[in-house]
């Protein structure tokens, strides 16, 4: 009997892009990182691109690219921004589908993925089309090939769904065993058998689905049992267990017949739900390669050497996360992530309720104002996401070319393009997420109304009618565990991020007074501002920026003239006014005006001249986006905090002499004095990381931490000192021969091995074994003829290589 193994992960995020800025904002919660995307890809998505084989000194003797080996499908919503944040990790992955087909008799192990994680047997069936040609097409654009597998989100399968796959051309999808209904071996002579608990499908081998218009598609059915001991058991501990496990899941007898062991769980076990779990998974294909386990393959390779013997029907609306079919997405069926007892999911109905409400409301409006514009606008719909993949002016035209009925004029051109985004987050508030969890008021269901609030305005600002009240209406049936209803969840969390031009206006307005220059052109986020004039006065505590800028959307292409004044009275005091440009006559009217009172430093009369040209239309720190909000903040705070440090490093300084004396008494410091202690000494530590390291001082910096006994912040100074060896190997890199600067990396490793930070050298543990194959020979060569240099530069290579837990031989 041939044995195979294939590994699936399936590796997705829920979107967390805030619809109107299209770019993630700062989430405090994923700390040290700006988020919980880029967090996940340091642990998990870079880490399986070079993923460590240990030796028996448990040093990495091996980097291998873990996606290569395996199968594997990453949400496009995913992609599209770690394409732009992490492009090295990006790029390893397409590196690796294009590795797989010289491992895999041609064939990639790259999967697609309908587009935005729709439940699709819920979905309508015009949207499951546009899910899975958006799907294809970025798939195409990334990988440049045609998929051969696409993953169906949650595994959520019906016939129809199978059908519009195999219409569209792709081979073969993977369920979970529970959703097969009945089996039989092809040929006239067999016979349906029903499965059951205890008849269950033999998932050792491919199947063909026929299909009620006469097509086909093959269907995998992965091994539950290990997939639930990868996902939620302690198989991840160790990667020979986790080898031996899917060997011993061969069939007992012996056959001809080649066998397949498939499992597919979520990508992220592989090294963010499970520590280490990238490496586990490495060793574990290291292991079944070397020991003969079995080989290795993907699906695509599978299904060509062994096609399907037998036929598979399955149950419609079935999926692997709900036990119930598709229930957890539609209604309150009790299944829940167990962590909240007592709390209801009763929401569910209504608020998928409401999105159809909405989805159908927003059909009409499509159809009648799409066809002013469009030859075929559902047509056109399927073709957006080459728009979404590439929004630059010249492509966006031809695609408004492709699709016109005639020549637009340029208002025409936005609607056209606010019609197509409706659509977009039509599709995107039925993200699976905001019905997995427990509490309507949670990140993921929010999410979701937030691309209904997009989609809502952007109705009203084609139709001038607003969908919400009836919307909000559906919503106030959904009970919330937390704030009553849904409804209330949409006041308090989608409305105050809900924005439009003037508030992105006053965002450029706000955070200019904080800006050392101000260019003509300023990039925020998915939008554009250029000055037309602009002017700061006043110094110091005081001052005051007046101005003009054309703000443009670069997704919708809509445009705002605005005019602005902004007063900055110190600190968080802060006040904007902005409103739509009118005339040359009144703008030079207001500017004047603000000038001469603030010239005079009446402040008051200041304040009443804005609310004379802006009316309500003023704004202040808290409408800045996130992330400027942030750093506006912290710029406002740098004079409180040089004052409590210079509080703190006087304590501290003052008192060190009789710390001293009570650590060397045993006694316990006083916490007044521990604070002080605690904070300029990880205060300097974190500053220490910066351009100017000098080692003697970061080891006064550790040693009295440690003679102190101080709670070191591990997690930031960890993460500084990361960076800091990361750019220094980035340089050794450049120029690998230069002893000095390993000298330095080793030593500054040196001394931070006996404290608690956690260092992520993931980054500097692939760039030393790069060195390492390269230049070990040649050194070696040197150090025969007597070269001094050379063994001063292989002893202080090796002693890293003890730090970075890295042996190259």
């Amino acid at each position: 009997m041939d044995k195979y193994i294939c590994i699936h992960g399936h590796f997705y995020q829920p979107p967390r892009e805030n619809p109107w800025l299209e770019e993630i904002e700062l989430q405090d919660s994923a700390y040290p990182y700006h988020d919980w995307n880029e967090r996940i890809t340091a642990e998990c998505y870079g880490p399986n691109a070079a993923a460590r084989i240990l030796g028996p000194d448990m040093k990495i003797i091996d980097i291998i690219n873990n996606y290569s080996k395996i199968s594997y499908n990453f949400g496009p919503t995913l992609l599209y921004g770690m394409e732009r944040n992490k492009p090295d990790v990006y790029k390893a992955l397409i590196e690796a589908d294009r590795l797989s087909t010289k491992n895999f008799s041609g064939h990639g192990s790259a999967l697609a993925q309908v587009y935005n994680h729709m439940i699709m047997p819920l979905a309508n069936k015009r949207d499951k089309y546009t899910q899975v040609i958006w799907g294809i097409k970025d798939f195409k654009k990334r990988f440049g090939r045609e998929p051969e597998g696409m993953w169906l989100p949650e595994t959520a399968a019906d016939t129809e769904s199978l059908e519009i796959l195999a219409e569209l051309g792709i081979k073969f999808t993977i369920l979970a065993p529970r959703q097969a209904k009945r089996v039989k071996k092809l040929g006239k002579d067999g016979k349906w058998e029903n499965l059951s608990e205890e008849r269950r499908i033999d998932p050792t081998m491919a199947y063909r689905c026929s299909l009620p218009s006469g097509r086909n598609i093959s269907l995998f059915f992965y091994n539950g049992e290990i997939s639930q001991e990868v996902g939620f058991g302690g198989l991840l501990n160790n990667g020979e267990a986790f080898a031996r496990r899917l060997a011993s899941a061969f069939p007992a007898q012996v056959d001809e017949r080649p066998a397949l062991v498939t499992i597919a769980t979520d990508g992220e076990s592989y090294g963010h739900h499970h520590h280490h779990g990238d490496m586990a998974l490495s060793y574990c294909l290291y292991y079944i390669e070397n020991e003969k386990l079995a080989k290795l393959t993907n699906y695509s390779e599978f299904l060509e050497k062994c096609p399907p013997e037998y036929m598979a029907e399955i149950h419609d609306n079935s999926s692997w996360s709900c036990i119930h079919g598709v229930e957890r997405w539609r209604i309150n069926c009790g299944c829940n992530s167990g962590g909240h007892p007592g709390w209801t999911q009763a929401w569910r109905a209504p608020l998928k309720d409401a999105m159809d409400w909405l989805r159908d409301s927003l059909v009409l409006i499509f159809e009648h104002e799409a066809l002013k514009y469009l030859k075929d606008p559902w047509g056109a719909r399927n073709d957006y996401i080459d728009v979404i993949l590439n929004r630059s002016r010249e492509n966006v035209e031809v695609f408004l070319k492709k699709h016109a009925r005639r020549e637009l004029n340029f208002d025409e051109k936005v609607k056209t393009l606010k019609l197509l985004g409706m659509q977009r987050n039509a599709m995107l508030m039925y993200t699976s997420c905001g019905w997995f969890f427990d509490e309507v008021s949670g990140i993921e269901t929010v999410q979701v109304m937030n691309y209904a609030a997009r989609a809502m305005q952007l109705a009203q600002d084609i139709t001038g009618v607003s969908l919400e009240p009836e919307y909000l209406n559906i919503l106030e049936t959904a009970p919330s565990n937390v704030c009553e209803n849904a409804k209330n969840a949409f006041e308090m969390f989608v409305k105050p991020v809900r924005l439009d031009l003037l508030r992105v206006g006053a965002h450029y307005a706000i955070s200019s007074l904080f800006q050392e220059d101000n260019t003509e052109k300023v990039s925020i986020y998915c939008y554009t501002a250029r000055n037309e004039d602009y002017e700061k006065l006043g110094g110091g505590r005081f001052k005051l920026a007046i101005g003009r800028t054309k703000l443009a959307s670069n997704i919708t292409w809509e445009e705002a003239d605005l005019s602005f004044a902004v007063l900055h009275l110190g600190e968080h005091n802060l006040n904007g006014g902005i409103r739509y440009f009118t005339d040359e006559a009144g703008y030079s009217v207001m500017k004047k005006d603000m000038r001469s009172v603030f010239e005079k430093g009446d402040i008051p009369d200041l304040i009443r001249a804005m609310d004379k040209h802006f009316g309500t239309n003023t704004y202040n720190l808290w409408h800045i986006f996130k992330d400027e909000q942030r750093k506006i903040i912290n710029q406002i705070l740098q004079q409180r905090y040089k004052e409590i440090e210079s509080s703190y490093r006087q304590i501290f300084e003052d008192n060190y002499a009789i710390m001293d004396f009570l650590r060397r008494l045993s006694i316990p410091l006083p916490r007044p004095i521990l604070a002080s202690a605690e904070y300029i000494l990880n205060l300097d530590l974190k500053r220490e990381f910066g351009d100017h390291l000098e080692k003697e001082r970061l080891e006064d910096l550790i040693n009295n931490s440690r003679k102190l006994s101080i709670t070191i912040d591990g997690d930031t100074i960890g993460f500084k000192a990361s960076a800091w060896v990361n750019s220094e190997m980035e340089k050794l890199e450049i120029d690998p021969e230069n002893s000095e600067r390993i000298e330095r990396i080793r030593d500054v490793l040196k001394l931070l091995a006996p404290i608690p930070v956690r260092l992520n050298l993931w980054k500097t543990q692939n760039i030393y074994f790069a060195i390492g194959k390269k230049l070990y020979a040649q050194i070696n060569e040197k150090i025969k003829k007597g070269d001094g240099a050379a063994s001063r530069w292989a002893g202080a290579f090796g002693d890293l290589g003890n730090f970075v837990h890295v042996k190259v031989s």
